[in-house]
């Protein structure tokens, strides 16, 4: 089959974003889908994964996933540790930051062209700007605020600027933002017009960053947030129609059963999009945990989030558990524990792959059941001999990542608070 699939369709109230990613050597899909109609009004954004175009090998790619996958949840774990402490050691908010994907947007008036990461775990919009007294590498020429006419700081007044954790004010708006990482930006927030394909939005709220350190965010020139927050791109459209990126206006015009979940609301961690995960099913097993296995804890911690800048799905670790030996006394094949794909559960694949068959598995959300084709779920290379799990166990927050989103339309309605999903093929659109 072919090197590269699509990813997936993620869409804001009318925000869409197609993406790819790297196939599994075996196809285990377990159904074929109709391609959509496609709507007149909005335009595509390119989008570009981190590792394509490097000559990598699929597991190379996941294993690389995974390692920012690790930075990205000691993140996490930082952002949980740090939600109800008042100690004041912690100078600055601090975010998720980076993810998978590039997205690709002009800046300023003349527009000039930039790649930043898209994030839905954060909010914060920002590039690096000059005079820039510290600020790492970046492909682009870093902007010059004073090369574009309608560049804008914002005052300590504004709604943005009250929006920030922690502003600093004097003549003007000023912003720091920690990563768990250590990374880091800080710089004046100001508005700026942005420019997605050939559609100008004016007046987008950005930090302009002076001040930037992280190795993580090298390849761009900042970060775009799309998370729940005011702050976030999504967050200040005025019009989202006329932001459309893709073809897809709504997930009615789409061919297939529509499944719609609550967006759950987390105090303490505002800018995530929790989902509320009842009950998972191997096979024809449900496995046996607790919904309040999920349920926040008083730190913020606890939960599950749908997330675009990971790779895999993590489960509590209890939970994921009980899903690998679910799966391996369904699978029927001897288990790997070489360790040499990174990823938790591997099994040796015979000689005749068509033989394997793989459990389903339906994730049963409030009001919805996901069930994910094979693809969205196991890796399989024929060359090495395995067939993987692409699921990992982790402690403090569960997330459903963008390798089970993959070939999926996924709705977040800011307004309605409810996150839709349905089977497409995204490499039609």
């Amino acid at each position: 089959m072919a090197s590269l699939y699509s990813l997936c369709c993620v869409l804001f109230l009318a925000l869409a974003i197609v993406a790819s990613y790297v196939s599994p050597a075996v196809s285990t899909s377990r159904r074929g889908f109709e391609r959509r109609n496609e709507v007149e009004d909005g335009f595509r954004v390119m989008l570009k994964h981190v590792d394509l175009g490097k000559n990598l090998t699929k597991w190379e790619q996941i294993q690389r996933g995974i390692k920012r996958r690790q930075r990205r949840l000691q993140r996490l774990s930082v952002m949980f540790s740090t939600a109800i402490s008042s100690s004041s050691v912690v100078k600055a908010p601090v975010a998720a930051g980076n993810g998978e994907f590039l997205m690709y947007l002009s800046i300023g008036t003349p527009p000039k062209s930039y790649s930043a990461f898209m994030d839905t775990g954060s909010d914060l919009v920002w590039t690096q700007c000059k005079p820039c007294s510290q600020c790492f590498k970046q492909s682009t020429p870093i902007f010059d605020p004073k090369l574009s006419s309608t560049f804008s700081k914002l005052s300590c007044s504004s709604h943005l600027c009250v929006a920030l954790p922690k502003p600093t004010c004097g003549d003007r708006c000023e912003y720091v933002y920690s990563y768990g990482d250590y990374s880091s930006t800080q710089g004046v927030m100001a508005t700026e017009t942005f420019t997605f394909g050939k559609v100008s939005v004016l007046n987008i709220g950005f930090g302009c960053g002076e001040e930037n350190d992280g190795e993580g965010f090298s390849q761009g020139a900042g970060l775009v947030g799309l998370g729940r927050g005011p702050l976030s791109l999504v967050s200040q459209l005025k019009e989202p129609n006329t932001l459309l990126m893709g073809s897809i206006a709504s997930v009615n015009r789409t061919l297939g059963a529509i499944k719609t979940t609550p967006l759950i609301h987390n105090a303490l961690q505002p800018s995530f999009y929790y989902l509320s995960l009842q009950g998972i099913t191997v096979g024809r097993t449900r496995l046996p945990f607790n919904e309040s296995t999920f349920a926040f804890q008083d730190d913020g911690s606890g939960g599950l989030i749908i997330d675009s800048g990971t790779t895999i799905t993590y489960l509590e670790e209890s939970v994921f558990n009980v899903l690998s030996e679910r799966f391996i006394k369904q699978m029927k094949l001897p288990v790997d524990n070489s360790g040499s794909t990174g990823l938790e559960l591997c099994f040796i694949l015979p000689s005749d792959t068509s033989k394997v068959k793989v459990p389903k598995l339906i994730f049963h959300f409030d009001g919805a059941d996901l069930d994910l084709p094979g693809e969205n779920y196991v890796i399989a290379d024929s060359n090495m001999g395995l067939i993987c799990l692409a699921m990992g166990r982790s402690n403090g927050i569960s997330i459903l990542g963008n390798i089970q989103q993959q070939n999926m339309l996924v709705l977040h309605d800011l307004k309605k608070k409810t996150l839709s999903f349905v089977q497409t093929q995204c490499h039609k659109l």
